[in-house]
């Protein structure tokens, strides 16, 4: 029985920038931090890479996790930093937030780049989509219609 999606994971060549992103702007807290040397057969079967070698965190936000990897083995290959939310693969992390518009403006402020305002689709949603520091797409969300069926239950 699957019960709830546990945490979404995003590979970065800087762990420590990605970690700072995530939790000094959306909140999130670090609660384990861990490594293996290259070698380690389980990890490697698990990923169905050879030689595997990296840190890695995981970071919580009430019932949501980001672990986040820096591998030093193999080499990876990065994603362009604009790459099209239409390619394939997963697109991107949505945020739920409140005060849409402030959020934006702080998240701004700090640094993070935006394609546009948050715009309002007319359905009781607002959104907008922006770029963390690896070019990982991030939606922030704000659901304003109570009965619209992207508002989750507390």
């Amino acid at each position: 029985m699957i019960r709830s999606l546990h945490h979404t994971a995003i590979s970065t060549p800087d762990l420590e920038r990605a970690v700072t992103f995530y939790r000094d702007l959306f909140g999130f807290e670090v609660v384990m931090e861990m490594d293996w040397p290259q070698g380690y057969a389980g990890v490697d079967s698990i990923m169905g890479i050879e030689g595997t070698a990296a840190q890695a965190v995981m970071l919580r936000r009430e019932d949501s996790m980001i672990e986040v990897f820096e591998f030093s083995a193999p080499d990876a290959r990065s994603q362009a930093l604009d790459r099209p939310v239409c390619d394939h693969g997963i697109t991107h992390l949505c945020f739920l937030v409140e005060g849409i518009q402030a959020e934006y403006e702080r998240l701004c402020e700090a640094g993070m780049e935006f394609h546009c305002p948050p715009q309002d689709s007319g359905t009781g949603i607002v959104a907008t989509y922006g770029r963390d520091p690896d070019g990982n797409v991030i939606e922030l969300l704000e659901v304003l219609d109570e009965s619209h069926p992207f508002r989750l239950q507390a």
